[in-house]
């Protein structure tokens, strides 16, 4: 029997809708026919094939609604609110989130001028390093519509669908319906994942994956895996790894208890998952780790942005100071950081500076305050201690979950290992957040469900300030929030995407008031490392941006002659060093500009 048969058409749909948006990008990319027309053609046949699955989808929702109790209800009305309300500000905000306005963004720009997915000379390597695999998905929106004003329903789907998944795990788990909408309802009142579902980031994304490779294996572990579910599990991993690497040390595991379970009913067909594994993560993140490896002499991005993320120290006193961090941080209160204390006690008796860059990103301090919620750093203190206690409690009782749930615990060891503490980690961790949230629906509704009123009616006051917190986040969270000052509604859209830094507004506009009356078009870029570049694409359409600097070692920079003007950011006395003196232009704040003389 198929459970939750629904829900699964639904996970397999997505990840073969994935799965042609990445072949179409890297195929038309050989061709450099990455072009509205092209992209155009592909979708009106998907839609065609689109309209013929639905038609045969009929989903019984009065029976499922009219069968539901009080609280089932309440989780249900909870959490369709809080996505509708999603819904709003993603349709509404402009993308603001400030990676993206780095290089989330930026690289779409570059991919959409040139009509490939090449790399190209740049400062910003993160544009170029970090891992494609939502921005591919961006970029069909971007060529089909021509700007960024669907962009954030891309999270906003990967979150909707993080609660489908958690649902239908808590389901092949053993859970009732009360349980699923419980693990649905963890997941989807987290501050954390409210925030990002209506951003341009890609932690939600690379959660949906992991899930969707979870719930897949689910289904196989007990029976001889049949070829096309096989390519399904193939494609989750390979769109995970394509997302973002950490996915990986969640759904490894996830694949290897599959691979492991399909041995014992035939070893050769074992052998033939593994492979079938391999070829879908070549197929699909193939060609951008060649990039990679090629550009930069390892698959994984160049020597210092690998360095600033994964651990440099793995002896277990600093393993376990990197596990009491991250855990304080995600379960932060709006008190503030009143666990570092006794961190900082404990890092001091085993002789660990936790502030050491060697397991702490490159110029953070720990502690850091993780409320109130900001889609950065926001903490989800109900959430995961629901998850990280159901987790314990189920990993030592008898029966299903006992693997999942050990499963879980591995990948939360293999990310304390591997990943540094940041002040903005708790949004890497989201796809953790999703793997545990049927461990603690499936131990809530046993609380639920006790005899003594007050263990029931405590838990049911826990969800409900869990989904309190979520409120919090989906109405006054930042940087978009629906109510309050700055709000989406009364913000004007260019304020809203400078809403992070006001201050740089006035000197984007400027500068490039001065370009088009200059009527420059090949316009060079001298930027930091940090440099918002995304701006420059939104004030100056159908201009050409090139890159002044370069930190790919076969790929030099634009020289300064072939261009019109350059945009410096930075402050005038370091664009001096590389301004023709000849050339007249004009500084507003942190922006010098210069113009070739005619």
């Amino acid at each position: 029997m198929i459970i939750a048969p629904t829900r699964l058409a639904l996970i397999r749909a997505g990840i073969v809708v994935a799965v042609v948006a990445v072949l179409a990008v890297e195929t038309l990319s050989l061709f450099d026919a990455l072009h509205r027309a092209s992209v155009a053609v592909l979708w009106l046949l998907g839609l065609g094939f689109a309209v013929v699955a639905l038609r045969r989808a009929r989903p019984a929702w009065r029976p499922f609604w009219r069968d539901l109790g009080r609280l089932e209800r309440s989780m249900v009305v909870a959490l369709g609110g809080f996505f509708l309300a999603d819904l709003v500000v993603a349709l509404v905000a402009p993308p603001n989130n400030f990676d993206s306005q780095t290089y989330h963004l930026p690289k779409i720009e570059h991919w959409a001028a040139h009509g490939n997915v090449d790399f190209y000379p740049t400062i910003a390597d993160r544009q170029l390093a970090m891992a494609p695999g939502a921005e591919y998905l961006l970029l069909h929106l971007r060529l089909l519509t021509g700007g960024d004003a669907l962009y954030n329903l891309v999270q906003l789907a990967a979150g909707v669908g993080g609660a489908l998944i958690a649902s239908r795990i808590t389901a092949q788990l053993g859970g009732a319906r009360r349980a699923q909408l419980v693990a649905a309802l963890v997941f989807g009142t987290a501050p954390m994942v409210l925030l990002e579902a209506t951003s341009t980031q890609t932690d939600l994304v690379v959660a949906l994956w992991v899930g969707a490779v979870a719930t897949l294996v689910l289904d196989e572990l007990h029976r001889r895996t049949p070829w096309p579910a096989a390519l399904l599990i193939a494609a989750a991993a390979g769109l995970t790894l394509l997302t973002k690497a950490t996915g990986l040390l969640a759904a490894g595991p996830l694949v290897a208890v599959w691979c492991v379970a399909q041995v014992r009913r035939g070893a050769v067909r074992g052998v033939l998952c593994g492979l079938a594994v391999v070829a879908g993560m070549a197929l699909l993140s193939g060609p951008y780790l060649w990039r990679v490896q090629t550009t930069y002499d390892h698959p994984l991005g160049p020597g210092h942005l690998r360095d600033s993320i994964s651990m440099q120290r793995h002896d277990p006193a600093a393993v376990l100071v990197n596990a009491l961090r991250i855990t304080e941080t995600a379960l932060q209160t709006p008190l503030g950081p009143v666990g570092s204390g006794a961190i900082k006690g404990v890092a001091g008796l085993l002789g660990v500076d936790p502030s050491d860059r060697d397991i702490t990103y490159w110029g953070a301090t720990y502690p850091y305050r993780s409320w109130p919620p900001d889609e950065d750093r926001v903490s989800f203190p109900i959430q995961g201690a629901l998850v990280l206690l159901g987790a314990a409690v189920l990993l030592f009782r008898r029966g299903g979950p006992r693997l999942y749930a050990g499963v879980f615990w591995f990948a939360v060891l293999a990310y304390v290992v591997t990943v540094k503490w940041q002040p903005w980690g708790n949004r890497l961790i989201l796809f953790l957040l999703l793997l545990g949230a049927p461990l603690a629906a499936l131990w809530v509704d046993a609380l639920l469900a006790n005899r003594r009123r007050v263990v029931s009616w405590t838990m049911t006051g826990v969800l409900a300030v869990g989904a309190l917190a979520g409120a919090a986040a989906v109405s006054v969270g930042w940087p978009r929030r629906l109510v309050g000052q700055d709000n989406i509604f009364t913000t004007p859209e260019l304020e809203q995407r400078f809403v992070r830094r006001p201050g740089w507004q006035q000197d984007y506009t400027t500068a490039a008031a001065a370009m088009r009356a200059a009527g420059a078009h090949r316009i060079g870029l001298l930027q930091g490392y940090n440099t918002w570049e995304y701006p420059w694409w939104v004030l100056l359409p159908d201009r050409d941006f090139v890159s002044l600097q370069s930190l790919q070692p076969d790929m030099p920079a634009a020289p300064i002659d072939s261009v019109d003007a350059v945009l410096c950011i930075d402050p005038p006395k370091g664009c001096a060093f590389y301004l023709p003196p000849s050339w007249p232009g004009g500084t507003a704040g942190t922006v010098t500009w210069a113009v070739r003389p005619r």
